[in-house]
């Protein structure tokens, strides 16, 4: 070829990798997240490109609605240049003093009132007015009347809020804690009787677990009320006053709220990966990104009576006498069907999606959720701190038409959570909100990957992986879990674990893990109540392998067969605690 042809030859590969590849640039208040894969996309259509890389420029995307990612992005890379966040707040501005307090008018989103549970003051989340602020001091429930829907609660408690508007009961579970709109409360000598709005009434009072405990060793149910401008009286707190359209602040010693930056959230998502079964959104990938400030609504307008994990009952009721059950599991007293909670990044029908170096902070229910329909991809080198509600769920926990006990073994066995890896995560500070969910829970899921994650301070319990209570067959096998380091969790609750399983999971294997350093809170149900490592109801065929722990406090409870535990205690080799965490 003579020296023309090799210059054709050569413009013809450049102008072939021109239209297989396109860079989109991107920075805040000049051009959309939205319009930048729109862009890309029309280059698929019109220039037949294949890969592209959207690259966002540094500073703050305030969002209006979450970036949707579809199946006709494909093949994108979304990268930050620099920091770029990625939010769902809106600033509050205007401050003024007014007495002790700073007071700013309540801001608008999308021409609305702006109603929200959440604020951040210069990075810190502030504290919705409530009525104690060392949770040692909670007052506890005194009874509990199911056929009348009340709970009994000393008239010490509530005497500065009996007109009860706005006022909500956080109430302490055994393993979860709801959230209950108050809506009236009588005082009857030394006690109060406290009613609460519907539905969370009704499905409160009909479901058994978990339940308000009243014992005869002073283990009664602790609880605390917030949202009320009576409870507004130590520095730090803050409450929205919806009919006056004001927000009230309560500053810290030297604190200037006409200079803070002052967040409140508006969206409760932000990033939506969703495809169909069909046709899912393959091969992107999301570099560097930071998520940040989303709100959790549904306490305010339904109230929150969890089953476990977060996952909210929908409805429930109390079996009698007890229903026999197949396979050898035992007698079931109740029913129960779930909701899922807000989550600030979502995915349904992803493969091969990957969140890799990004920061989720300052959010109000769950982090990073990968739902159903999801194969491979995973959350790799993230930090997630300051969150809610769970850091990172993935699986199904029973579909809301499911009921919850039953095995979950779907004929398209698509939909299950397939091959995710979650892998040399940071998580701290979560499930700050709603104090029953977990820094990682995964569900009905196979093949998962939970490795080399450092967890700490969180409410509940590390990790938990299954779901169902049962040891009947379903979806769940070939699980991993290992190289964790878990430290400083049970913040609040027990009946708790570093590690945490349910239901059979044939070939799932936990190994090489290292938990230590559990909280010790005196509110809790019952004290003993809690372990390094906890197999429960129906956990089957799960090998538990050279784990370190500081004793063998562990709890193996109504579980089926083929459990293999080998070698886990404090004579753990230290080779294996030295390898635990995130891979440097």
């Amino acid at each position: 070829m003579d020296r023309r042809g090799i210059l054709t030859g050569l413009f013809s590969l450049a102008s072939l990798w021109q239209v297989q590849a396109k860079d989109v640039y991107v920075s805040p208040g000049t051009f959309s997240i939205e319009k930048a894969l729109q862009e890309t996309r029309l280059a698929r259509i019109q220039e037949g490109v294949t890969e592209a890389t959207v690259h966002l420029g540094e500073g703050v995307y305030r969002l209006c609605q979450p970036v949707i990612v579809r199946p006709e992005d494909n093949g994108t890379r979304i990268v930050a240049d620099g920091k770029v966040v990625i939010s769902g707040g809106v600033r509050v501005e205007s401050w003024r003093k007014e007495g002790p307090y700073y007071v700013a008018p309540m801001p608008e989103f999308n021409g609305l009132p702006l109603v929200f549970r959440q604020m951040w003051v210069n990075g810190r989340k502030a504290v919705r007015a409530r009525d104690v602020q060392d949770f040692e001091r909670m007052y506890r429930i005194r009874s509990v009347d199911k056929d009348r829907e009340i709970i009994y609660v000393p008239a010490e408690a509530v005497k500065n809020v009996t007109d009860a508007k706005g006022l909500e009961m956080v109430l302490h579970e055994m393993w979860c804690v709801a959230n209950l709109r108050v809506k009236a409360i009588q005082v009857e000598g030394d006690s109060a009787a406290v009613t609460f709005h519907q539905p969370e009434s009704h499905i409160h009072f009909m479901h058994p677990w978990p339940s308000p405990m009243v014992t005869d060793d002073g283990h009664n149910s602790a609880f605390y009320l917030t949202g009320a401008k009576a409870l507004l009286d130590t520095p730090g707190e803050w409450w929205l006053d919806t009919d006056g359209k004001k927000i009230y602040y309560l500053p810290l010693p030297g604190e200037d709220l006409s200079t803070a930056d002052v967040e409140v959230p508006a969206l409760e998502t932000l990033w939506q990966v969703e495809g169909t079964p069909d046709r899912p959104v393959k091969d992107v990938t999301v570099e560097g990104v930071t998520f940040a400030y989303t709100t959790w609504l549904r306490p305010s307008l339904m109230g929150h009576a969890p089953l476990q994990a977060g996952m909210y009952m929908t409805e429930a009721y109390k079996i009698k006498p007890k229903m026999e059950r197949a396979g050898g599991d035992h007698k079931l007293d109740n029913q129960g069907w779930v909701g899922r909670p807000a989550a600030a990044v979502r995915m349904n029908a992803a493969t091969d999606v990957v969140f890799q170096d990004c920061t989720f902070e300052h959010l109000a229910s769950t982090g990073l959720d990968a739902c159903r329909y999801i194969s491979g991809g995973g959350a790799d080198r993230c930090d997630f701190r300051d969150i809610g509600g769970t850091a990172v769920l993935a699986g199904e926990f029973s579909p809301e038409g499911f009921e919850a006990h039953l095995p979950y073994l779907p004929e398209d066995d698509r939909i299950l959570c397939t091959g995710f890896r979650i892998t040399n995560n940071r998580i701290t500070d979560a499930a700050n909100e709603d104090w029953g969910c977990l820094g990682i829970a995964a569900g009905i899921v196979r093949g998962i990957q939970i490795a080399h994650n450092e967890i700490s301070e969180v409410s509940y319990s590390g990790i938990s992986l299954g779901w169902g209570w049962t040891r009947q067959k379903s979806g769940m096998r070939d699980n991993r879990v290992t190289a964790n380091r878990i430290w400083h969790y049970a913040r609040h609750m027990y009946d708790t674990a570093g590690i945490y399983t349910l239901g059979a999971q044939p070939g799932t294997v936990i190994s090489e893990n290292v938990i230590s350093d559990i909280y010790c809170p005196g509110y809790v149900h019952n004290p003993e109540w809690w372990f390094w490592l906890y197999t429960d109801e129906g956990s089957s065929e799960i090998t538990v392998r050279d784990n370190w722990t500081p004793t063998d406090k562990y709890l193996k409870n109504a579980n089926g067969p083929g459990n293999v535990w080998e070698n886990n205690g404090p004579q753990v080799s230290g080779r294996v605690k030295a390898a635990a965490g995130v891979e440097r």
